[in-house]
């Protein structure tokens, strides 16, 4: 087995969910793509009981390296530094030059932003972030904590602690750094190429995937197989070493075989990925008129970065007269059919086209709840229809789950859809517009 690391990511706001982890995910995809396994994230508060706890569990694990974040402030709750220099049996010491350091970051910083501060209490700060455990590198601050590797101490074994600012974008200026110290780069020598692949499966639920795998597992040998079904797609991640690249082929064409249609991405692309490439490259431009998902789908399909290139825009289109005025949806349908129905999914995808001059038009419509329903129309139906100028793909379903879930496997479900149309559709160069004469509204 190649080099392992344990991640300690500290501090009380991320552990009660205040604050999002983020370094922890950062750096476990980063030192896989450095070829080093992670054997366990821990998320620990700012105690020093369970920082100790969760320092004597990895330091005793049998990890090569192990790694915390936060911690390092001025403040009397940031404990990093002193628990893990007691934990390596290296006391903590004062270092003057560092202080200096430091002390001109921090004035500069304050300078800058205008703060008038107390300047023994600044003082104090200073001295208690330039105190490091005994024998220790110091990395250089990004922002105004330094870093420290710090070795097991003599007659002790052990891995050497690698100890980060909390603030991702100082820890991740501070990484260079850190992968290059010699005590670090000693601790990973033993680091190997490990692969890792995404295969996206649309509508397949994780047993039926499971008894697939059970079926090949033979000739799974040295791949480490993980999946996860969210909002109707089924994520399959597989780490592996250059020697198992064989068995990983035979994985995705054993899938391919069984899946064909439902394995929509073999090279880890999201289906927003695909569906704005397809829109990029076929030079097509899209619009919706959304009733039930408010907004959500124009949003998603503008994440990206360049969307304005394909998306025209969208409709918010919540009452019956917004229906009517913006999406041009007819008052007699309306009237006839009702505002969740197939037929009006339908027009508001042909309004979005008509009124915003897009190629490719999405109607969405239903009963988010958690009240609204009826036995007819029941809480979690929603009618889809998605339009190109060769072909159109209605669904309607009626989703589990709350509001937010609801709308959000509403949107999930759109995307597929318009994945699944894009595929076929016809890159037609002419505008929108020139359609507003026929624009639909029935089957």
């Amino acid at each position: 087995m190649g080099a392992r690391a344990g991640i300690i990511v500290t501090g009380t706001e991320v552990l009660t969910g205040r604050v999002t982890d983020r370094n922890g995910p950062w750096l476990a995809e980063t030192l896989r793509g450095f070829g080093v396994d992670v054997a366990h994230v821990l998320l620990v508060g700012d105690r020093r009981t369970d920082l100790s706890s969760a320092l004597l569990f990895l330091t005793g694990s049998g990890v090569d390296l192990v790694i915390t974040t936060g911690g390092l402030g001025p403040t009397a709750d940031d404990l990093t530094a002193e628990v893990v220099g007691d934990i390596q049996g290296r006391p903590a010491r004062l270092d003057p030059l560092l202080e200096g350091r430091i002390q001109v970051i921090v004035t500069n910083l304050m300078s800058r932003r205008g703060w008038q501060v107390d300047p023994e209490a600044t003082a104090l700060g200073v001295r208690k972030q330039a105190l490091v455990p005994e024998g220790s590198a110091v990395l250089e601050p990004v922002g105004t904590a330094p870093g420290l590797v710090v070795p097991v101490g003599r007659g002790r074994a052990g891995p050497p602690v690698l100890v980060l600012p909390g603030p991702p974008a100082e820890l991740q200026g501070m990484w260079p750094a850190a992968l290059a110290d010699p005590a670090v780069q000693r601790a990973l020598a033993g680091r190997e190429e490990l692969r890792q692949q995404t295969l996206r499966l649309w509508n397949t639920p994780e047993s039926e995937l499971a008894a697939t795998l059970r079926q090949i597992e033979p000739a799974l040998g040295g791949l480490e197989i993980t999946t996860c079904l969210q909002g109707g797609e089924l994520e399959v991640v597989t780490r592996y070493g250059p020697a198992a690249q064989p068995a990983y082929d035979g994985l995705v064409a054993a899938l391919q075989a069984s899946y064909r249609q439902r394995l929509f991405s073999v090279d880890g692309l999201t289906v927003d990925e695909i569906v704005a490439d397809a829109l990029r490259t076929q030079n097509l431009t899209i619009a919706t008129a959304e009733s039930c998902t408010g907004g959500l789908l124009a949003g998603r399909l503008t994440d990206r970065a360049g969307s304005s290139k394909w998306v025209q825009g969208g409709l918010v289109v919540y009452s019956n007269q917004a229906k009517r005025d913006l999406a041009g949806v007819p008052a007699d349908l309306l009237e006839r059919v009702g505002a969740v129905s197939a037929e009006v999914a339908e027009a508001l995808a042909e309004g979005a086209c008509c009124r915003l001059g897009a190629d490719v038009g999405v109607g969405i419509t239903g009963v988010a709840g958690p009240g609204g329903g009826s036995p007819d129309k029941p809480v979690g139906l929603v009618h889809l229809c998605v339009v190109g100028r060769s072909r159109r793909i209605p669904r309607t379903v009626v989703l589990p789950g709350s509001r937010a879930d609801v709308r959000a496997r509403s949107v999930t479900l759109a995307m597929h859809l318009l994945r699944e149309l894009l595929a076929d559709e016809l890159p037609i160069q002419v505008g929108g517009p020139a359609r507003c004469s026929e624009h639909r509204t029935g089957p």
